[in-house]
């Protein structure tokens, strides 16, 4: 059979015959080779390019806050954080949330605006006890969560929600075994409501609060210091000292109240004004001279918020208050016969279950004899989860009419009457709701109206009274009295951001109350 190949190739180039075109002869015929034209793809010059759509730190930011003073002093810090990353804090791309869980009424509240947020397809981030407690809730599948104790980490969860990804960060902060306070105070943001620790000591069967924020973690009286020397610095004449138990202060670190406060004191410049927070009646009983002695101050308001929640000591007992309707008497008797003319403002939960019509009467009996000028009035709703859920519940319409009672007896006194024609000194913070006056307080934390001057913003000025309302007193300026500058540095712009080492020159006097969700003033000059 003859073979596939008569002979044998010993390179490949052998197989190249002679017939075939050299290498100039093929150069030479592609001279003639026409070359095929191509239309280029024009650019599309009007399309519209969005080079900022998901680089973070571009985009504008709502942030809305429901709840306490802690809860308030949570969103300026995160706003402070998101402004001082370069976010710009008004109502756009993305909405942060910062929630509360004491009530339903806020929680419902919380839930509209998600729904509202994403109607508008808008990209939303949620904060605060809610998520916290319950994050495997319907209406929060898919989004973004931080934690009570993680909002020091604010920016990373809005860059990433910013990207489209959902982030959730709700473990707890410890040192060592130790819980840490929650967000650190060395970072970039200090807020006019400073918060002195973390969650309380009580357990109370309504609240859930407990159970999203943990056990009671005390921040370092050292730290408070530094935040409030700095503040002080930035322009700040303001600052409240809050908590959900200001009282507790420092039971777990081995100091107490009086201690920081004492402290806080030495640090505030003439004419600024330091206002504490909630303190339930346990924790200020042992401490009752010093706090006589402290809100004495000239440089502390007269204020005290102790809220009672009945005058009952069945319903008490039922709610695992940890005090008796006469310690709280003892504490009000207290510092009313010691600091003349304090305030005391308090809370009463109306419709608590177990509570019958001779419970509720003790209540009515209670502010009848106080008549509280601040009153928080609460109709009981069940918080899902808590032991009072489950206990048996007043029917609506009882609790509807106990609190339209209550509410009735408190607008039936004025408290301020008293004081027409007297002379006060006050300090100006903020502006009314109508925007027709400025807000200032007195010694004793009362609200007066003065009028809006911008010279008034941020001074403490002299004025005589001459109207009483049921929630406010109206003061006249008194002539030849000018107003006085309380801090030490010109206060900043409000949006402007604690913390930033450079200097800014643009100064003007903020509105200090802690309701605003903005950070306010920046570093130390020099720091």
């Amino acid at each position: 059979m003859p073979s596939a190949c008569e002979s044998l190739i010993e390179d490949i180039e052998d197989m190249v015959s002679s017939n075939d075109p050299t290498p100039q002869e093929r150069q030479s015929a592609r001279k003639s080779i026409i070359p095929r034209f191509r239309k280029k793809r024009e650019q599309q010059t009007n399309e519209e390019i969005n080079t900022d759509s998901l680089i973070p730190g571009t985009q504008t930011i709502w942030m809305k806050t429901w709840g306490c003073s802690h809860n308030n002093s949570d969103g300026e810090y995160m706003a402070g954080q998101l402004a001082a990353s370069g976010y710009k804090m008004t109502e756009a791309d993305l909405w942060v949330l910062n929630s509360c869980t004491v009530k339903n009424p806020a929680e419902d509240h919380f839930r509209n605006s998600i729904k509202k947020a994403q109607e508008q397809q808008k990209k939303v981030v949620v904060a605060g006890c809610v998520p916290q407690a319950q994050p495997r809730m319907d209406y929060l599948k898919g989004l973004s969560i931080i934690g009570v104790q993680q909002i020091d980490r604010v920016v990373e969860v809005v860059d990433e929600a910013v990207k489209g990804h959902s982030v959730r960060l709700l473990g707890q902060k410890k040192d060592g075994g130790r819980r840490l306070g929650g967000a650190r105070l060395d970072l970039l943001i200090f807020f006019p409501c400073c918060l002195c620790l973390f969650s309380c000591l009580n357990a109370c069967t309504y609240c859930k609060t407990k159970h999203a924020r943990g056990d009671l973690a005390s921040y370092p009286i050292e730290e408070l210091v530094e935040r409030a020397k700095q503040s002080f610095q930035e322009g700040v004449c303001e600052i409240w000292l809050t908590s959900e138990d200001t009282g507790a202060y420092g039971r777990d670190i081995g100091t107490d109240l009086p201690t920081l406060l004492w402290r806080l004191v030495e640090e505030i410049p003439e004419g600024a004004m330091l206002r504490l927070g909630m303190t339930n009646p346990p924790y200020i009983l042992e401490h009752l001279e010093e706090m006589a002695k402290i809100l004495n101050h000239p440089r502390v308001y007269a204020f005290l918020h102790v809220p009672v929640q009945s005058a009952s000591d069945s319903v008490l007992m039922d709610m695992k208050r940890e005090y008796c309707i006469d310690d709280f008497r003892k504490v009000v008797d207290f510092l009313k016969e010691r600091v003349p003319g304090v305030t005391i403002a308090t809370d009463i939960i109306c419709g608590f279950p177990g509570e019958t019509e001779e419970d509720f009467q003790e209540t009515m009996e209670l502010v009848r004899h106080y008549k509280f000028p601040s009153l928080f009035i609460n109709q009981f709703y069940p918080r899902p989860g808590t032991p009072a859920a489950k206990m048996e519940q007043v029917p609506a319409h009882v609790k509807k009419q106990r609190t339209k009672e209550l509410s009735q007896l408190f607008h039936s006194y004025n408290p301020y009457d008293h004081e027409v024609g007297v002379r006060q000194h006050v300090l100006v913070t903020e502006e009314s709701f109508d925007a027709q006056f400025h807000v200032a307080h007195n010694k004793y934390y009362e609200q007066v109206l003065v009028p809006k001057r911008s010279e008034f913003k941020g001074k403490m000025i002299e004025v005589d009274i001459y109207e009483a309302g049921k929630h406010f007193l109206k003061g006249r300026p008194v002539e030849e009295s000018k107003p006085f500058t309380p801090s030490i540095a010109e206060p900043l712009q409000k949006g402007q951001v604690s913390g930033l080492s450079q200097v800014i020159t643009h100064t003007c006097c903020p509105s200090l109350h802690p309701h605003h969700t903005h950070a306010r003033s920046y570093a130390i000059r020099g720091q």
